[in-house]
């Protein structure tokens, strides 16, 4: 198995490089959001981060691919860099801390490599194929992270990116039946719930719309931590990571609950239906 620690070393300097700016304009801008037609935000900032990033690629990995959700890709190959450089949009113009920078690996259409960098909780969040699932500040201050050992649903807690999403989607009567179930139930929302998940602080992530940018990096970073990352079917997320791929729903568990969390969902939608 081929190793990515280099590149989780590029990573790391990708974040970094985009950081500071990334703190200077947080909470500025609102005026110039746009809305995109899939109803994403997009904002100034963000095309400003994916340029810092780009040139870092261009200068270290000049013959791998690159794509961003805000710039045309370049590049091409059996390695692209997946880039999100705000994640967390609608948090970011508003002045809410809870965003992120992710960046990502994909090789071969498999991603083998995610980071998640969110400076102003003073957070990252990292993983390779191979390497485990990692958490801290830096690579030299960094604790390697598991997923929970919560096997009973009673016991398990739940984060949701978007209460309304679901409530009111085809599955709403099953993610009622879903919170009625559980421990607790919050909306930690974007990156931050499935974070939670790789390092045991929750059990269950909900993610009502999931694209490519953000699959890319959080998928490899769920699976070393030991946790289950698929769609509402129960077919394993991202494998493989279609280029362009529409957001669809997908739950990421710590792998002991998914099973019946898949199945509470899916019985209450059947009985809606």
């Amino acid at each position: 198995m081929p190793g990515y620690d280099d590149d989780l070393r590029l990573a790391h300097v990708l974040a970094d490089a985009v950081e500071r700016t990334s703190l200077e304009l947080f909470g500025s801008l609102q005026e110039e959001v746009q809305v995109g037609p899939d109803g994403a935000l997009t904002t100034p900032a963000a095309t400003r981060l994916e340029e810092l990033l780009r040139h870092q690629l261009h200068r270290t990995r000049p013959r791998d691919r690159v794509e961003g959700r805000t710039l045309d890709p370049t590049g091409h190959g059996a390695r692209r860099w997946v880039v999100d450089a705000i994640d967390g949009a609608a948090n970011y113009v508003r002045g809410v801390p809870v965003w992120a920078t992710l960046i990502s690996l994909v090789v071969e259409d498999e991603p083998v490599l995610g980071l998640v960098s969110a400076p102003h909780l003073a957070r990252r969040w990292w993983a390779g194929v191979g390497s485990g699932a990692w958490t801290g500040r830096t690579l030299s201050r960094a604790r390697r992270i598991e997923v929970s050992r919560t096997g009973v649903l009673s016991h398990a807690s739940v984060s949701t990116d978007d209460v309304a999403g679901w409530l009111h989607g085809d599955r709403g009567a099953g993610f009622a039946a879903l919170t009625d179930r559980v421990w607790r139930t919050r909306a930690y929302g974007e990156f931050w719930s499935h974070a939670l998940v790789a390092e045991g602080a929750a059990d269950i992530a909900l993610s009502a719309w999931s694209d490519q940018y953000q699959l890319a990096t959080l998928v490899p970073l769920l699976r070393e931590a030991g946790g289950t990352v698929t769609d509402l079917s129960g077919a394993p997320a991202a494998s493989p990571l279609a280029p362009q791929g529409a957001a669809h729903p997908v739950l990421a568990t710590n792998g002991l609950v998914h099973e019946e969390v898949l199945m509470t969902l899916g019985q209450a939608a059947a009985a809606e239906g």
